[in-house]
This record gives C-alpha cells, sequence and structure tokens, in this order.
C-alpha cells in the first residue's frame, strides 16, 4: 500500500517514520508545510496522483491549544478546512483515510474513563470545537474512515510536556506541576504503530471512532514524577491546582480514553511507565 502521511514533520508524522521499516509491504510519503498545504485540494491531489496513493493518514493538525483561543480562523484551517479537503480527495479518488483526534473533543468532566459514544455537544475550547468539527464532518464525507482519538502525546520529537520537565529541570532546583487533571500519557511511536495495524486490518463501511493513549491513569504531576525518577534527576515537584496555573485555554479535569473498543481488534496498548522508560533510551541514545 502506498501511504501518504500529512503533518510529517510532526510528533506523529515523525513518529512514523521511525516505524516504518516495521512495515515492510507499505511505502510510506511524508508531507509537510511548505511544500504541501493539507487546505491545497490541487496540491495534495497532485501528490496522490504522482505516488498512486492507496490511503491517507493525517496527522497535519494546529495543536497550539492556547494560541487558538485568539486564532480561531487559523485553527479552523487547519483543522477543520484541511481534513475536509482530504476526505473530499479520499472519496474521488476511492482512498482509505485515518483521521487523528483528541480528548478536547469532550467537556472534561467525566469521572470514569471516556468511551467513542459518549456525548461530545460541549467540546473544550477553539481547539476542542475545530477537532469535533472535523470528526463530524468526516462521519458523514461518505468515505471509508477511521478516526483515533488520542491524549498527552509526547516522544523524542518536537516539543512536548516530558521535554519541558527535562529542559526545566536543567536550571531549577524546584517545579510546579498541576495535579488535579487527570489523564492517559501517549507515546507517539506506540500511536503511529497502532495506526498501521488497523489500516493493516481493512478499513472499510464508512466511518469508524477508536481511543487510544497509553494503559494506566495519572495526573501531570505525576507524569513529572516520573519522569524525574526514571532519569534520576534530583528535583522537588510542587503538586499545582489548576487555578494556581492559569492558561488562556481551559483544560479537561478528566480525559481518561476507554480503549475496549481498539483492544478488542487487537491492538497492543502498553503501560504508559514502561513507553516513557522507552522514550527516554531514545533520547539518551540521541
Amino acid at each position: 500500500m502506498n501511504i501518504l502521511v500529512t503533518g510529517g514533520n510532526g510528533q506523529l508524522g515523525r513518529s512514523l517514520s521511525k516505524i516504518s521499516n516495521k512495515f515492510p509491504n507499505h511505502k510510506f510519503f511524508f508531507t509537510d508545510l511548505p511544500e504541501s498545504d493539507i487546505t491545497k485540494e490541487e496540491t495534495i491531489s497532485e501528490i496522490v496522483k504522482k505516488n498512486d496513493i492507496n490511503a491517507i493518514i493525517n496527522c497535519a493538525a494546529y495543536t497550539a491549544v492556547d494560541k487558538a483561543e485568539s486564532e480561531p480562523d487559523i485553527a479552523r484551517q487547519v483543522n477543520v478546512i484541511g481534513p475536509r479537503v482530504l476526505a473530499r480527495i479520499c472519496k474521488k479518488y476511492d482512498l482509505k483515510f485515518i483521521h487523528i483526534s483528541t480528548d478536547y473533543v469532550f467537556d472534561g468532566e467525566s469521572n470514569v474513563p471516556l468511551l467513542e459514544t459518549d456525548s461530545c455537544d460541549n467540546p473544550i475550547g477553539v481547539y476542542g470545537q475545530t477537532k469535533r468539527d472535523a470528526e463530524e464532518m468526516i462521519a458523514l464525507a461518505g468515505i471509508d474512515s477511521v478516526i483515533i482519538r488520542t491524549a498527552w502525546l509526547y516522544s523524542e520529537f518536537g516539543n512536548n510536556f516530558l521535554k519541558t520537565m527535562l529542559r526545566l529541570a536543567q536550571d531549577r532546583n524546584e517545579i510546579g506541576v498541576i495535579f488535579d487533571q487527570i489523564g492517559s500519557p501517549t507515546y507517539a511511536p506506540d500511536l503511529a504503530c497502532a495506526i498501521i495495524n488497523i489500516l493493516d486490518l481493512g478499513i472499510k463501511n464508512g466511518c469508524e471512532l477508536y481511543h487510544y493513549s497509553n494503559e494506566g491513569i495519572c495526573s501531570w504531576y505525576d507524569f513529572a514524577k516520573e519522569i524525574f525518577d526514571i532519569s534520576n534527576i534530583d528535583i522537588e515537584v510542587k503538586p499545582l491546582h489548576t487555578y494556581e496555573y492559569l492558561t488562556p485555554a481551559k483544560r479537561p479535569k478528566y480525559s481518561v480514553l476507554d480503549k475496549s473498543k481498539i483492544k478488542a481488534l487487537g491492538i497492543q496498548v502498553p503501560y504508559w511507565k514502561i513507553s516513557l522508560k522507552t522514550c527516554l533510551n531514545e533520547l539518551n541514545k540521541q
């Protein structure tokens, strides 16, 4: 299968590139700005035709959650218009489509793991609303597609919570981290493997929705503590309430995703602490 990966320079795109050699039956084509803009139908169509593409994995997204509050039009262009263009191309050329969404489509007020069927009537902020609008559009596009919601994505690539913690620890003896937001970290290469495995299982019969994050539950405080413990970094981590660290965009209080549906396919979901060790080992190699 010839697979086009949009957003190829992001965390997930680079993770797909890293694990691509595990799937020798596929040929991957990675694109990103400036050479390919997912809002430009003619540009993406040319790439599809030139490379005889069979499937598109859309990793391109506007993920600056706080900045989206002051740039709603830009966020909508990338998170809604772009996927609409890709869905239209998939319909025209009869391609399979995998789109990545987020826990922010929920209101964050649950206290039990979130199912794919749970209500998304009140997404969090501009970012959550644009990602929810894209989900609804793809579901109605009349194409064979899969939407995968994920959360707390990190890796050895790009900017993320893990790398921020390691950077701050270089010149601090103490750091404050929020303890009253609960979720599950997602190691991007684990998600990348899950995406290709789903593609290999076959996408058919319209739009299917799945949740994927690593197994287990923690707070951002727990996540930070584990990062420093594994890395043998001596730093005091102080627990903060959300109200002590105000941001332009609201964050979900609870965004643990129920993975029962995707696990029923035989997809592996590693425990978050094991994947964190893997990531830190990869960073040490660098």
